[in-house]
């Protein structure tokens, strides 16, 4: 099954001038309740992120974030905006502060043959912060045009541009004011995307 969820890794330092370099990609993982699959694609800082260690030292870590606030969603898949975080429990890593639980995860295996990798993790740790109450039709559907915003460069215009429409007005009828706020940063987004 794959979940939505933010994920958060550190640069291969950890820390620069003194704080934590935190990366926030969204995306869809393999979900398991002691195996999550990460899969970035090979150009990303999270894949760097989670390949830089080497031989003898510790596992690189990561934290798979659960939130239900979609302009987290939608800032991070069109942007790299820097959330406010804390250092995760167990594993050198970033825990969102708007977050309902997460589990702090460390690296296994890695295959990179493929554009988009899979990258095999144990989960070590769990946390939760806050219930999950669950996503709207709204939620819903910012979280569909924050997916549709990252492929404004292989999917056809038109496409794009109807489903917004249709997202849009599920939007218009069932959203709260984060919901407008993050449909409109996604739209105002596609639409620069697509007019360059």
């Amino acid at each position: 099954m794959i979940i939505e969820c933010i994920v958060t890794t550190l640069d291969e330092t950890g820390a620069h001038l003194g704080e934590m370099r935190v990366n926030c990609a969204p995306m869809g993982v393999e979900w398991g309740d002691d195996i999550i699959v990460i899969k970035p694609y090979k150009e990303t800082a999270t894949y760097r992120n989670l390949t830089c260690s080497k031989p003898g030292v510790e596992a690189a870590t990561a934290v798979v974030n659960l939130t239900d606030n979609v302009l987290l969603f939608a800032r991070s898949a069109i942007a790299s905006p820097v959330f406010p975080t804390r250092p995760a429990d167990v594993l050198r890593g970033a825990v969102l502060q708007d977050v309902c639980s997460w589990r702090e995860v460390e690296v296994l295996e890695i295959d990179s043959h493929e554009p988009r990798a899979r990258i095999t993790t144990r989960v070590v740790h769990r946390g939760f912060n806050r219930d999950f109450i669950g996503f709207n039709r709204a939620r819903n559907a910012v979280l569909e045009a924050a997916i549709l915003s990252t492929r404004t460069r292989f999917l056809p215009a038109s496409e794009i541009e109807a489903e917004f429409e249709r997202l849009q007005v599920i939007v218009d009828k069932t959203a709260g004011p984060r919901e407008f706020e993050a449909m409109a940063l996604l739209t105002d987004y596609v639409q620069k995307a697509l007019a360059s």
